[in-house]
């Protein structure tokens, strides 16, 4: 489904400009019939005749002309007071505004790239946008159901189903760098992904799954990640019960907008200043504060609490705790 304005109030505005055109049309060639007329004359007296203005007659009418200023009197009127209602009622009943809205939003939808695309604004969609904004990461939504997009809200949204090719192509999906679906069902999830992965191989892809059997089939049809809700909810109650203090510090530690303490990604780049360098060389603990926690390699591999002999290689991810503001400034380093 494109992004367009509604084929309905088209379809409306359309009908009401052929009425008035036919009126004004019929009119024009009654008196150039019935009177022998000219064009223009013959236009002028139709024009005054329908908007009931009152003035003189352009030239006096026959019996037959009378005749006929009757009936168009009757007939025209109705036709354009019907125009004029229909037309304020589009306007009043924010039509015409909503159509603007999406010409708006179809503008910035082209316009967006290396963007994420959110399939699904349900309670689970809306928080993933909410993480996003708060990290200024670019996105849009895709929402089947026109009542659940928050169009308030300054998100981009595109109304659409998100498991047909044309609306993910519609949302610049060849443009995006990821994509997550979170759709209500696995199979509307796994359409996504199957379409997802086809339209763009090189896409970055996390799914939501609702049973454990979907998630092989979820990454065997392109998914990167696959997230089970359930699976991560049930865990999470019980380290709540069993490891209260750890579940506080990692709630603490990961929330989006806190200031004293924060995990984060750090990707070392080739030319970084971090590269092939140990942990105890660059300091990190010392000049910042940050502990680093983990480091992925390029291949994959995970390595926990690394010791201060480990070597930072380019390609590497740190796995890095400690404050916003000292991440921020070693991220910058680690990309140099």
């Amino acid at each position: 489904m494109k992004l367009q304005p509604h084929n309905g109030l088209r379809t409306r505005i359309l009908f009401l400009v052929v009425l008035v055109v036919f009126i004004t049309s019929m009119g024009t060639a009654g008196y150039m019939v019935t009177e022998g007329w000219d064009a223009f004359d013959s236009l002028y007296m139709v024009v005054i005749t329908l908007a009931t203005i009152g003035f003189q007659e352009v030239h006096p009418l026959s019996v037959a002309g009378r005749a006929f200023t009757i009936i168009l009197v009757l007939v025209g009127v109705g036709v354009l007071a019907y125009t004029v209602n229909t037309s304020i009622s589009i306007v009043l009943e924010g039509e015409l505004q909503a159509v603007l809205g999406r010409r708006k939003m179809e503008k910035k939808i082209k316009a967006i790239k290396s963007h994420y695309i959110v399939c699904g604004y349900g309670r689970m969609g809306q928080i993933i946008c909410r993480e996003l904004q708060s990290n200024k990461v670019p996105y849009i939504v895709i929402e089947k159901e026109e009542s659940e997009a928050n169009t308030e809200s300054g998100e981009i949204f595109l109304i659409g189903d998100a498991t047909r090719d044309e609306v993910l192509i519609e949302g610049g999906i060849e443009r995006a760098v990821g994509l997550i679906s979170v759709l209500s069902t696995d199979a509307q999830n796994l359409f996504v992904v199957l379409s997802a992965r086809g339209l763009n191989p090189t896409l970055k892809i996390v799914a939501r799954a609702g049973e454990e059997s979907t998630e092989s089939k979820l990454i065997r049809a392109g998914a990167d990640r696959v997230v089970s809700p359930y699976h991560i909810g049930g865990l999470k109650i019980a380290q709540t019960i069993l490891k209260p203090a750890v579940v506080d510090f990692h709630r603490f530690a990961t929330k989006s907008g806190n200031i004293e303490l924060q995990m984060e990604e750090l990707a070392v780049t080739e030319d970084s200043e971090f590269a092939n360098q140990t942990l105890s060389d660059l300091g990190i603990g010392r000049k910042f504060g940050i502990i680093i926690v983990a480091v992925k390699r390029a291949g994959g591999e995970m390595r926990f609490n690394p010791t201060h002999k480990t070597v930072i290689k380019p390609g590497d991810i740190l796995i890095a705790l400690g404050e916003v503001g000292k991440l921020r400034e070693l991220e910058k380093m680690a990309r140099k």
